[in-house]
């Protein structure tokens, strides 16, 4: 390097920048008298080094050698040199021959001999003069030496190469350094343990952190090396050496964040893995515990429905992730079916103890009634036909027993319960027959008295039985309900707690029912082809509303049951997450849109039937919209009975938050119906009021001002105000049968806010008032359909106009 920039110093060749026909790059060789000294192979890297200057393929060259005042021996010896080092595309060597009397006629005669050797290798000119060189390259393609008007300082060129060069070696290390980390990035062993996943990716973003540090450390001293020799201003290679770092740098980007966003999702896979594994080993013994195998397939359900989210995020183990949602559904499916034996068998179980207990309680009500069979009672004929017949009465009431035997019984424990409860049973039924028997003897004839002995079963004391326990009467007492303002806002918040877990049970049902069971290879058929992968339009993104709600809004509810007081900072607190509503709401047409395409196919029937849902999957894609609707109405309830509430603050501004919340997805919903607008809405800020008005234009320039003035009849618009500009619309409505009852909104104009004024009032209406634009270049007027509306839009664009002269003000400070 050292030893290129030493020749070039010295003169022996440069590239000053000029170009001749066909934009043919000219290279000189001035004159030098240690031409013939330079090594051949430096001479080499000379022509080399200036002919990779211009980079374009397929460049052409000339070269113009100069020897005005050299011999025709070092002409010719040049002329070799040239076509034996030459690495171009040579289109010609233009030679200023010795301005000398003897000189010129010995090259005349040299070169009239040696032509066709030299022609032979390559196209040689010899011109007489520097006139002669301006009939090949025009004047402002030559420096000055040649008689050209080319601005050309040698000293600089060098200093300007020399920065180029040194840039390129800064780029090729820089490159060399990204490459190295993008090695060890792919060469990375993936370990199987979850928090070693975790201690890499904090590793690797920590290297990339302080990479790119690096990097832009070493930008910016090559960009201040630039502005030393000027790089920036006239060289095409310093562009290009930064766009080449630009594009490696953003490639590398690309590389890191896709190599990032892998082990992100390998680190998922192995907690979902393990989760899985975790919850199939829990439901093995799912015997042992019914309400635990419950709980853990309400964990599975959960798990499935966080597959599918997982493989609708482009997880590169989708596959996987889907077979493993199917194996768990297929497991639950399994558990359900065992479960709902188990549950058959649990209720014949139960009613057997039913029975047993009624059995048991008939045993002790039978040896208490022969107990209380007095015997004086019995000794008369009517006596002793009065105790048969209640006997009789209290047999027709006997226990079926027979149908217990129907019910397989495992358990030990109610096997001997049963035992012991048929012997019981068998015991009373023999005294029973017994006390018949000398009973109907009484009845028939007259004999002594008997003397008849009270039985005493085991277990069967007198005050057990349900004889013996005090019956109290019933007094009805009539009690004032008084209603105070406490128990309505206890009501109302218990409401608002109930209806919420029920919107939340019914999200889930939708998602595992409708949205998980898309992916259900077992429904695939009944599955229209076109509705596959239409999965995240039916739903929007009701995944991350049920997230919202099961995660963090229910409980923050569920915690207000013990002090209700504090259910408007719940509201509040999670003012943000409410956003995925507007979500939510946008997506709406394009899914009403979908579901009338396919409401009446087998897959979503299927499915209704499958959750025994009443209402078809329409009726619960809008539980969103009128759960939004809800609470409002529910914080004003609130707000009516709490009155004196320390927090009523909070609850006032919990229900403006929703009312602003309301007010911002409808004004949403009305701008995705724009069209026309080539721009990004995105970039205009958030939409703050939208709203339909008669507008009349007027302009300074004469003839439009007399055109508009002459329009009486106002046209009718539909405005949106956004915080960086003001859009004119017109409504248009489709009608006819099939038509989408929904309105668009065909874009017309547009007006920057920063170069907008309003004037509030308008002599002879008061629903009037004016937009002007660029010092009133353009003029408004807008008549509001009513004095609140007006009011209204003129407090927002007041907000926003107060607000531009803020910012204004602080640029004004900072310059200052």
């Amino acid at each position: 390097m050292f030893l290129l920039v030493y020749v070039l110093m010295q003169g022996c060749g440069l590239s000053a920048g000029g170009r001749g026909e066909d934009s043919s790059v000219i290279i000189t060789l001035p004159e030098c008298s240690d031409f013939t000294d330079i090594p051949e192979e430096s001479l080499a890297k000379v022509l080399t080094y200036l002919t990779l200057i211009p980079r374009q393929p397929g460049v052409k060259f000339i070269i113009i050698l100069d020897r005005r005042l050299d011999t025709w021996t070092s002409i010719k010896t040049a002329l070799a040199r040239i076509a034996a080092s030459f690495p171009g595309n040579l289109h010609l060597v233009l030679v200023l021959r010795p301005t000398s009397f003897f000189q010129r006629t010995v090259t005349d005669l040299g070169f009239r001999f040696s032509q066709e050797d030299f022609m032979l290798k390559m196209p040689v000119v010899m011109l007489s003069s520097v006139t002669d060189l301006l009939r090949y390259i025009d004047e402002n393609q030559l420096t000055s030496e040649f008689g050209g008007t080319l601005d050309y300082c040698h000293s600089d060129w060098i200093v300007l190469r020399t920065a180029i060069e040194s840039f390129a070696v800064t780029v090729k290390d820089i490159a060399q350094m990204l490459q190295a980390f993008g090695t060890e990035l792919a060469e990375t062993q993936l370990p199987e343990d979850t928090s070693a996943i975790e201690l890499l990716l904090l590793s690797h973003t920590e290297k990339y952190r302080r990479l790119k540090v690096h990097l832009k450390q070493r930008t910016a001293d090559v960009s201040g090396s630039e502005d030393d020799a000027e790089l920036s201003c006239v060289s095409a290679s310093s562009c290009r050496l930064l766009a080449q770092l630009r594009d490696m740098e953003m490639a590398f980007d690309g590389f890191f964040d896709k190599h990032h966003l892998k082990l992100q999702q390998y680190l998922q896979l192995l907690r979902y893995e393990h989760s899985f594994q975790e919850v199939h080993r829990s439901t093995e013994p799912w015997s042992r515990c019914y309400l635990y195998v419950q709980e853990e397939m309400a964990r599975a359900q959960v798990m499935i429905l966080h597959g599918h989210q997982l493989a609708a995020g482009h997880h590169y183990a989708m596959a996987l992730i889907i077979q493993r949602c199917n194996e768990l559904r297929h497991h639950c499916d399994t558990l359900n079916s065992a479960l709902s034996t188990k549950r058959k068998e649990l209720t014949q179980v139960q009613t057997l103890l039913q029975r047993l207990e009624e059995a048991q309680w008939w045993c002790d009500e039978g040896t208490y009634l022969l107990a209380n069979q007095l015997v004086d009672k019995v000794q008369s004929k009517e006596g002793a036909q009065a105790a048969l017949r209640d006997i009789e009465k209290f047999q027709e009431g006997a226990p079926a027993l027979l149908t217990i035997c129907d019910v397989k019984i495992l358990d030990f424990f109610i096997q001997t319960h049963i035992e012991k409860t048929f012997e019981k049973h068998a015991s009373v039924q023999n005294l029973i027959q017994a006390r018949q028997t000398c009973l109907k003897k009484l009845a028939d004839k007259h004999v002594r008295p008997i003397q008849l002995v009270a039985p005493r079963p085991e277990n069967s004391p007198r005050s057990k039985s349900p004889i013996f326990s005090p019956k109290h009467g019933t007094h009805t007492h009539t009690h004032t309900h008084i209603y105070t303002h406490d128990h309505l806002y206890e009501h109302v918040m218990k409401e608002l707690i109930e209806t919420e877990r029920i919107y939340v049970e019914e999200l889930l049902a939708v998602l595992l029912g409708y949205r998980a069971e898309m992916d259900n290879p077992s429904l695939s058929a009944l599955l229209p082809t076109s509705l596959r992968n239409k999965r995240d339009v039916l739903f929007g993104n009701m995944p991350d509303i049920y997230n919202f709600h099961s995660r963090l809004f229910l409980k923050d509810l569920e915690s207000c049951l013990e002090m209700p007081e504090a259910v408007g900072a719940c509201f509040l607190e999670r003012k943000e997450h409410f956003q995925v509503y507007e979500c939510y709401c946008q997506n709406k047409p394009r899914s009403e849109s979908l579901w009338r395409q396919f409401s009446d196919c087998a897959f979503f029937q299927e499915c209704q039937k499958k959750l025994e849902h009443k209402l078809a999957l329409d009726s619960y894609l809008l539980k969103p919209i009128q759960r939004l609707t809800k609470y409002q109405l529910l914080l004003k309830e609130l707000l009516k009975y709490s009155s004196g509430c320390e927090r009523v603050s909070e609850l006032q501004g919990a229900l403006a938050a929703m009312l602003d919340l309301l007010k911002s997805v409808n004004d949403s919903m009305h701008q995705i119906a724009i069209t026309g607008y080539e721009g990004e809405l995105s970039d205009l800020g958030r939409v703050l009021m939208q709203g339909s008005f008669s507008v009349w234009i007027g302009h300074k320039k004469g003839p439009t001002r007399m055109k508009d003035l002459t329009r009486f009849k106002p046209m009718q618009r539909h405005l949106f105000l956004y915080e960086r500009a003001l859009l004119f619309c017109k409504r248009r409505e489709e009608h006819g049968e099939n038509a989408d009852k929904t309105p668009s909104y065909s874009f017309k104009h547009c007006l920057k806010m920063s170069a907008v004024g309003i004037t509030e009032n308008v002599k002879g209406d008061v629903k009037k008032f004016e937009i002007w634009y660029s010092g009133r270049e353009e003029v408004y007027v807008v008549q509001a359909p009513s004095v609140e509306v007006k009011l209204a839009w003129l407090n927002e664009m007041r907000k926003i106009l107060t607000n531009q002269q803020k910012i204004l003000k602080g640029l004004f400070y900072t310059v200052d």
